[in-house]
This record gives structure tokens, C-alpha cells and sequence, in this order.
């Protein structure tokens, strides 16, 4: 009555769990809009990981939400593929309200990973700071440009 240990196989190991951009799409929910391109979401988790080594970013609904109504600036970037929608539902409109640049990134367990942490993250606002002005302002102008929902 002993136990057998399972052999991992080369793919466990090495974590090759990653799924691609596009079966990360069909994941997403109905309101995420405007979603990042592959190559601009790539920018935006490159600079994520760049303010969270400054300790500039705000990361979840409660304290995105509660900085928003303080008046704080930066670049808030939403997971597509949460749910329930309820969850943050409310924060595009208060982005918007103040004129915040959003996106939506289709994976929040890439978003919280990006963030340095190995919780999964629905929303992120990325605070500007001198250390990565390139990667924001690159990040802020390619955000402003998306269309903005109906």
C-alpha cells in the first residue's frame, strides 16, 4: 500500500501552461472593449512590470476605484476574461468620466504575473514615473488611440 509517484514530463516542469493570444480571446467577456492588441498587451504587461518594481501601481477594484475618485492619473489596464462581470463593471465609466485611457488585456492571471504576483488581477493602473517614461508615454499614446466603446 505504497504510494506511486507520478513522473513529470518535460512540459510540467518547464511551466508550458502559456496559452496563446488567440485562445485567450475566446475567453474573454462581452465588455471588453477596447482590448489590446497582442503586441500592444505585451507593452502594456512590460511597463506593469516596470512600475510594479518602482512600487507604482495600483492593483485591484478597491483601491484602482478608490484612487480614481481621489483624482490620482496613470493608465488603468482591465482583464477580459473575468468574471463575473459585476465584479469592475463600474470602473470603465468612472475612467471615462475623468478622462482616464483604459484597455482591456484578454488574461488576468498574465496581468497579476506581470505585476509580481502569483494571485490573478482584474484591474491595474499604472502611475507614471520618470524611471520608464519611455515605456509609459509609448504605452499611454498606443491606449488613447484604441476606439472607444459605444
Amino acid at each position: 500500500m505504497t504510494k506511486v509517484k507520478k513522473e513529470k514530463t518535460g512540459e510540467e516542469e518547464t511551466g508550458a501552461t502559456e496559452k496563446s493570444y488567440q485562445e485567450l480571446l475566446a475567453n474573454i467577456n462581452p465588455i471588453a472593449n477596447p482590448l489590446a492588441s497582442r503586441k500592444l498587451s505585451k507593452k502594456l504587461y512590460k511597463c506593469v512590470k516596470k512600475a510594479a518594481k518602482f512600487k507604482q501601481i495600483r492593483r485591484g477594484v478597491k483601491e484602482v476605484q478608490k484612487f480614481i475618485n481621489k483624482g490620482e492619473t496613470g493608465i488603468v489596464v482591465f482583464a477580459g476574461d473575468t468574471l463575473p462581470i459585476e465584479v469592475y463593471c463600474h470602473l470603465p465609466i468612472m475612467c471615462e468620466d475623468r478622462n482616464m485611457p483604459y484597455a482591456y488585456v484578454p488574461s488576468k492571471v498574465d496581468l497579476g504575473s506581470s505585476a509580481g504576483s502569483k494571485r490573478p488581477t482584474c484591474v491595474i493602473m499604472i502611475k507614471p514615473h520618470d524611471e520608464y517614461k519611455e515605456a509609459y508615454d509609448e504605452c499611454l499614446e498606443e491606449v488613447t488611440s484604441l476606439p472607444k466603446p459605444i
